[in-house]
């Protein structure tokens, strides 16, 4: 499955989600569009402003921001308590802080524009 991001700032998104997260660059076409890959399976779309799914956006009349919302992707994070300061200490942004349950704990932090993703740290012991 792929999901697609809309982003304001490529290259910035590229940044963010290599350097913060570990995914990988796949590929890029130009400022407009880039594929990211946490696991060679999965791949995330980044759709800068140039992209054809933006525009078609914005041709069907749509005009609010296309970046943000409350769907997300999921990122295992193991040891995600030890893990977290650093990012944050790295200016991510934290969307709603550490939560505990069933299935484990996460932290929901938003990329450069808004898009939220879960750093999902699962609880084994099932």
């Amino acid at each position: 499955m792929n999901v697609r991001y809309f982003v304001s700032d490529v290259e910035k998104s590229i940044a963010f989600y290599r350097d913060l997260l570990g995914f990988e660059l796949v590929v890029q076409w130009g400022p407009a569009f880039a594929i990211v890959s946490l696991d060679k399976g999965n791949q995330l779309w980044l759709s800068g402003p140039g992209t054809s799914a933006a525009t078609a956006a914005a041709d069907s009349g749509f005009s609010g921001s296309l970046a943000g919302g409350w769907n997300r992707i999921v990122v295992p994070v193991h040891n995600l308590e030890t893990v977290l300061p650093g990012l944050i200490e790295k200016g991510m942004n934290v969307r709603i802080g550490l939560v505990s349950g069933p299935g484990g704990k996460q932290v929901l932090i938003d990329d450069p524009d808004g898009n939220p993703i879960e750093l999902f740290d699962p609880n084994l012991k099932m």
